[in-house]
């Protein structure tokens, strides 16, 4: 028997391979993002048939082959299926997905992308928390959790906290807030409200479990929608297919 190693994961995608056969994408406690072979997955009778696919959270044994690892066994600790029945929340599930996927390196503890995950598909099972905000929530809590938080406490050109009541602006180019003085002279500076700097300043900053715990004006909203779907584009260099499939449906 070859050596097996057993870890923490959530699957990101489940691609069919040959007739019965899949390889998945998993995002790891322990190794980072890996692949695995998931031998007649495919099959009535497997026992891989409802553990090979995306929103599985579990423990994963694997098995190391030549070129890739390859699933020996599965415990299954949540599966999400009910998520596959909302529309559009199954599209913002995927979207999400495929940007922990497009971070996820090997070799690296992804634990709290991981964390991450699981709380933000709770949140999209939530009907008192707006898909839109959810959104919000995780492409900014994602964009921490890589190193490219963007600045939201002080002014990212000076460094100074700005003023009580003083206006506050939000640059794509400076990378974060910026004061009244600073901003100046900035062609993509946009003013800023105290509540919607309050509620990204929340979102970087709370513990996991308190993440999805607040709720915001449609305004407020409005406004986050315009700052972190920015910010988050930029920071990114592809196109995610779920994501054109979301915006196509919510127009």
């Amino acid at each position: 028997m070859r050596d097996l190693i057993t870890v923490q994961g959530v699957v990101l995608s489940a691609m069919p391979v040959g007739e019965y056969d899949k390889r998945i994408v998993l995002l790891t406690r322990e190794r980072g993002k890996i692949s695995a072979f998931a031998k007649g997955a495919r099959r009535l009778n497997s026992p891989f048939m409802a553990a090979a696919n995306p929103f599985v959270f579990g423990n994963f044994t694997l098995y190391e082959g030549r070129s890739s690892y390859n699933l020996n066994q599965v415990s299954v600790t949540h599966h999400f299926v009910e998520l596959a029945g909302m529309q559009p929340g199954i599209y913002y599930g995927y979207y999400f997905l495929e940007l922990a996927d497009y971070f996820g390196r090997e070799g690296t503890d992804e634990r709290e992308m991981m964390n991450l995950l699981y709380v933000t598909v709770k949140a999209l099972l939530n009907p008192h928390i707006e898909d839109r905000l959810v959104r919000c929530i995780f492409e900014l809590r994602t964009m921490a959790e890589q190193g490219l938080c963007p600045q939201v406490a002080d002014c990212a050109s000076c460094g100074k906290e700005p003023e009580e009541a003083a206006p506050v602006y939000f640059s794509q180019q400076e990378h974060g807030v910026l004061c009244a003085s600073c901003a100046m002279g900035i062609r993509d500076a946009v003013r800023i409200s105290g509540a919607a700097l309050y509620a990204m300043q929340y979102i970087v900053s709370a513990p996991m479990g308190k993440l999805y715990t607040f709720s915001v004006k449609e305004d407020v909203l409005l406004e986050l929608e315009h700052h972190i779907y920015r910010y988050t584009s930029a920071n990114t260099d592809r196109k995610f297919k779920s994501l054109q499939i979301l915006e196509m449906m919510c127009r």
